[in-house]
């Protein structure tokens, strides 16, 4: 994802503290045409803007800022949970936002004991966790639909039938993801080989781009980079790769034949109707579904090296028809990958 350019000119003196005492990047409010009275939303991320799950969030947020649905700030790279607990009762307490939306799988136990604290603010947070009454819902990218078409892709550009992914680490919410692309692969190349490796990590570009680069020497001529690093590996082995969270075909239009897209505005849709209704306990995981426009394959680029057939793109077109009508469910299967191996370690 493009990096993200952080300005502090607008920043208060409480979230000045916040840094110094966490150790976050805090952003100013979003170019807008917002007016006062638009609720605040304050975006707060345990990891870089640069990671594209948080990334993803960020720009969703932003965009309903642009349209004056409500005013934005952000603060990145809280950590550690203690950072995240810190950081949170700064802004419940100084800045009184009327939602706080981010990520809490690191820090799953601060977020909830915060949010308990200010039942008045709408908490909404990436989790793999249960919503928790009367204000903490739960959010995450399901991407099975997406993934599903792309592994269709992929099992029809393999000529070696090896593909390689590179996950962050066998937790549901990724397993689910790489087991849909795994699905989608069998279902044009019922006889390809998906190795899969696990780094441990959320964001370590390099040692995904190691592991990737593993696979290729073991004979992967398709890659899933279901984590940054993956895509340089394939452009520096002159292979189509996949990519994730956001169209990622500028950063190697030779190489990145598509990419599963989380949309996440629907659910920032979502949250901001409870502003106006009062917070909920909820599950808001359905507004990352493909036919709810949550999530999505990018386009195709059939200028990638190899070529894409054009009867591939007719089927897996046909296939995300299926899916838009619910004539086709993706299988949601949380295990570990059979045969994933953890690189980490």
């Amino acid at each position: 994802m493009r990096k993200v350019t952080r300005s502090l000119a607008f920043v208060s003196v409480s979230c000045l503290a916040l840094l110094a005492a966490c150790g976050g990047t805090t952003g100013d409010e979003a170019s807008s045409d917002a007016g006062s009275d638009a609720p605040l939303v304050y975006g707060v991320y345990a990891t870089p803007l640069e990671e594209p799950w948080d990334g993803a969030i960020h720009a969703a947020l932003t965009s309903a800022a642009d349209d004056g649905d409500i005013r934005y700030k952000h603060v990145d790279d809280l950590s550690t949970s203690d950072a995240m607990e810190r950081g949170l009762r700064d802004i419940a307490t100084n800045e009184k936002p009327d939602a706080i939306v981010g990520d809490a799988f690191a820090a799953e136990e601060a977020v909830r004991k915060v949010a308990a604290d200010f039942p008045d603010i709408v908490f909404a947070f990436g989790s793999g966790e249960k919503p928790v009454e009367p204000n903490m819902s739960v959010f995450d990218n399901w991407l099975q639909d997406p993934a599903y078409l792309a592994g269709m892709v992929s099992g029809g550009l393999t000529k070696t039938d090896t593909i390689g992914v590179v996950g962050a680490m066998p937790i549901p919410e990724v397993n689910r993801i790489i087991n849909g692309y795994i699905a989608g692969v069998k279902a044009t190349n019922p006889n390809a080989t998906v190795k899969v490796s696990f780094i441990n990590s959320f964001f370590d570009p390099a040692a995904a781009k190691q592991a990737a680069e593993a696979q290729v020497a073991a004979g992967a001529d398709v890659l899933f980079a279901e984590r940054a690093g993956v895509i340089e590996a394939a452009t520096e082995a002159g292979i189509p790769v996949i990519g994730m969270m956001v169209d990622q075909q500028d950063e190697a239009p030779e190489n990145v034949v598509t990419s599963l897209v989380w949309n996440v505005r629907p659910t920032v849709d979502a949250i901001v109707k409870q502003i106006s209704g009062g917070p909920e306990a909820v599950d808001l995981g359905e507004f990352s579904f493909l036919k709810e426009g949550g999530s999505s394959m990018a386009p195709i680029n059939t200028d990638v090296v190899g070529g894409v057939p054009a009867d591939l793109v007719e089927m897996v077109t046909a296939k995300e028809q299926e899916i838009m009508s619910g004539a086709f469910v993706t299988p949601v299967d949380e295990t570990s990958p059979k045969g994933s191996i953890d690189v980490s370690q």
